[in-house]
């Protein structure tokens, strides 16, 4: 694709299939917790709140962090542990019982997805051609855009005829194949080198004649 690297296209399309598991448990997660947690519509609430809650209070210390150390190793890292360990999540869904169950293992996502926001997005920024910001960004969010729509339609029909168990399966998967998939591009990240303020060049004495 013009104008994109192999970095710029690994992490979209990384994102396209961490948005297309995800977005299949949109339409059913409320539906889940109400008839086999036996929850109700404000516990709903509050496990969503749970999460935002915890991504956004820990979500900035974790950025700066990962500014402070130059490098992408740093990064790279939080990105690919934080994704692998979210993506399991889905699975705890099959093995929960108990309300306080759904809300713990939200409050682990919302940890897990802090470390991976700043990170991707730190990476996704220094890695963009210069004058293809624009267009980098846009079809980053058209593919998120398009995975949630196709997932949520069909995330509805695969909870009826299959039932939660093999969705929460399926997302995992999509998530783990995702977090795997940016093991490829491991060898592309900037080095601390690539960070230090490079000394401009001594200017050579002038020639006496």
């Amino acid at each position: 694709m013009v104008g994109f690297n192999k970095v710029i296209k690994t992490l979209i399309f990384s994102d396209f299939l961490l948005h297309s598991g995800w977005g299949l448990i949109g339409p059913i997660f409320a539906i889940f917790i109400i008839q086999q947690i036996q929850g109700n519509v404000a516990a709903v609430g509050f496990i969503a709140a749970t999460y935002w809650f915890i991504k956004s209070i820990t979500q900035p210390f974790i950025a700066h962090f990962l500014d402070v150390k130059k490098g992408e190793k740093d990064d790279f890292k939080f990105l690919i542990w934080g994704l692998y360990l979210a993506n399991l999540i889905p699975l705890g869904y099959i093995f929960a019982t108990e309300l306080w169950h759904i809300f713990f293992l939200e409050a682990i996502r919302g940890i897990c997805m802090a470390c991976v926001v700043p990170s991707w997005y730190g990476i996704f920024t220094r890695h963009i051609n210069k004058g293809w910001e624009a267009f980098s960004w846009s079809i980053q969010s058209t593919g998120i855009g398009l995975a949630a729509a196709f997932a949520a339609a069909f995330g509805g029909i695969l909870a009826a005829f299959l039932g939660f168990k093999v969705v929460f399966i399926l997302v995992s998967l999509f998530g783990l194949l995702s977090s795997s998939l940016l093991l490829s591009i491991r060898n592309q990240l900037f080095s601390e080198e690539h960070f230090k303020t490079k000394a401009p060049p001594k200017e050579k004495p002038e020639t006496q004649f």
